[in-house]
């Protein structure tokens, strides 16, 4: 059943894409429902309307005027500028979702500068084929009825799950940023076929199926990780040879600095901007 609540989108960049394409994909809201706008780029609004049919207008005003929700998608260091912008144009029986990385939900509601509900939002890019692994956390006005709200428009686009904002900064580095990190080891796994001499289209589909299969196989046994990849190595075989140049260069220990670096730039960006005056 189709959301008939307006969704107006401010910022119209890759991960507003995701999201509403998702939204579309999985026909929870209507096109004549999504709206878009953003700072001054006309020529990707336009892009958007012929892709998705979706509404969008540089006018803040006209587009905010019937917004029953309103998610924040503009880049984390242009939100004072941006809210400041359509501040007047809201309202606190507005739903605010927001997908801004390191930004706290009281500074939004200071920007805003009145009690609508905000609900801080990270999602990441497989919203667009419905796989995202979605985080969202309560802010202060926040009832339980917009939580419920949140979450049923966005399990359209993948799972949903209650966290505490103290978390987020750690989630985002993990659901949020996760998958480009996973595209960087699918790509590494490319390059490797072709320096061993295989076609790129069929080493493509077979490392693709493995990813799945391996995160299928974890998904419906509820094995431990290392279990798992203990049982494929046998002792003098082919993956303890590969194994064994991974541990020398302290594999695992790069991926988890890789995500505390993550976690500790979204704290940083927080610490920058989420300053809210006593």
């Amino acid at each position: 059943m189709k959301d008939q609540r307006r969704v107006a989108f401010i910022g119209a960049g890759s991960m507003a894409e995701s999201i509403l394409a998702g939204l579309l994909l999985h026909n929870k809201v209507s096109p004549e429902n999504i709206f878009v706008t953003n700072r001054q780029d006309e020529a990707r609004l336009t892009e958007l309307k012929e892709k998705y049919s979706v509404q969008v207008d540089l006018s803040k005003e006209s587009l905010l005027a019937e917004a029953d929700i309103v998610i924040l998608a503009m880049k984390p260091k242009g939100v004072k500028e941006a809210v400041e912008s359509i501040r007047s144009f809201t309202n606190e029986k507005q739903l605010f979702l927001s997908v801004l990385a390191g930004i706290t939900t009281e500074y939004i509601s200071y920007l805003l500068d009145h009690n609508a509900p905000i609900i801080r939002v990270m999602p990441n890019t497989s919203s667009a084929v419905g796989s995202s692994a979605t985080v969202i956390a309560q802010g202060r006005t926040v009832a339980e009825e917009h939580m419920v709200v949140a979450e049923s428009l966005l399990e359209a686009v993948g799972i949903v799950r209650r966290v505490n904002e103290v978390d987020m900064d750690a989630i985002t580095a993990i659901a949020g940023s996760g998958p480009a990190y996973m595209y960087y080891l699918i790509e590494a796994l490319q390059k490797s076929a072709e320096e061993l001499l295989l076609d790129r289209e069929l080493a493509t589909d077979l490392i693709l199926q493995m990813v799945q299969g391996s995160v299928d196989l974890l998904t419906k046994t509820g094995e431990d990780p290392r279990a798992l990849y203990e049982n494929v190595i046998s002792p003098g075989g082919t993956t303890e040879a590969g194994f064994k140049v991974l541990k020398e260069n302290q594999f695992q220990s790069i991926v988890i600095e890789c995500m505390k670096n993550a976690a500790k730039r979204s704290s940083d960006i927080s610490k920058q901007i989420s300053v809210v005056p006593l």
